[in-house]
């Protein structure tokens, strides 16, 4: 099943893409109580949004071999988690503002887990009934201003720096799953999810140890391989096996 969240003449809604084309409106809320509607709408007449805005926004560190040789980094022991702010949060089809001072922005696909129940001190076995599906994520960096920020704030969580979308699949095969990252049209960077230092299940039940998961918070789950810096103009497509593709134009910054 494809949730997606649409906005349409003013008003935002939540609905299941039934076919390539057609979504089945839904009232009440994907991760509690809903119904279908036998309201129809054409995909092409709607505006995608964000599909959840998370409570909590987390993003794995270090999670793939090559993406932690190519930045010169030491391979972690465990697995290592960190926030992310919302206002960083941009849909599909919307533009990735390049800050004016800004000289070398990569972007990092990544395949997002949104959590779908109450986990607290969850074992490994019992992940998998507390996730509510899967979306593409593209973990758009600023590496000058990770290299010397601290915190990553300006490298990780400026404004449209995390485009998401466009829907959330809720039976992805994940141990199969490829991620295709192309820019322009031209294919980039590709890897499999299976390459995980730590995989989805690890990593969650490691988090709900000292962390309270929550339904709609979302876990980033971490890239592999390197990214161009990228110019205005970019598009930057990223396609995950079964979830569909994310795209984003990438354009400078205007200052007045």
């Amino acid at each position: 099943m494809r949730w997606l969240r649409y906005s349409l003449k003013g008003e935002t809604g939540y609905g299941i893409l039934s076919d390539e084309d057609t979504i089945t409106v839904v009232r009440g809320d994907p991760l509690g109580k809903y119904e279908t509607t036998a309201t129809r709408l054409q995909l092409q007449d709607v505006t995608i949004e964000v599909p959840i805005v998370p409570p909590t926004f987390y993003c794995v560190g270090l999670n793939y071999v090559k993406h932690i040789s190519t930045e010169g980094l030491t391979i972690p022991k465990k697995p290592d988690v960190g926030y992310r702010a919302n206002n960083a949060l941009i849909a599909h089809g919307q533009d990735v503002i390049m800050p004016a001072d800004a000289t070398r922005i990569h972007y990092e696909g990544e395949l997002v887990v949104v959590i779908g129940k109450k986990a607290k001190n969850i074992s490994v076995g019992e992940v998998k009934d507390c996730i509510f599906g899967y979306t593409i994520g593209n973990d758009v960096s600023e590496r000058n201003w990770q290299a010397s920020d601290r915190t990553f704030w300006r490298a990780k969580n400026t404004d449209t720096f995390k485009p998401m979308g466009p829907w959330i699949c809720t039976d992805a095969q994940i141990a199969t799953m490829q991620t295709v990252v192309s820019v322009n049209g031209e294919q980039s960077t590709r890897f499999d999810t299976a390459d995980m230092l730590f995989g989805i299940e690890e990593f969650i039940s490691t988090m709900s140890r000292y962390l309270t998961l929550y339904p709609g918070d979302m876990v980033w789950m971490g890239t592999d391989g390197h990214s161009p810096n990228l110019q205005p103009g970019d598009r930057v497509d990223v396609s995950l096996t079964g979830l569909g593709t994310l795209s984003n134009r990438f354009i400078k910054e205007a200052l007045t």
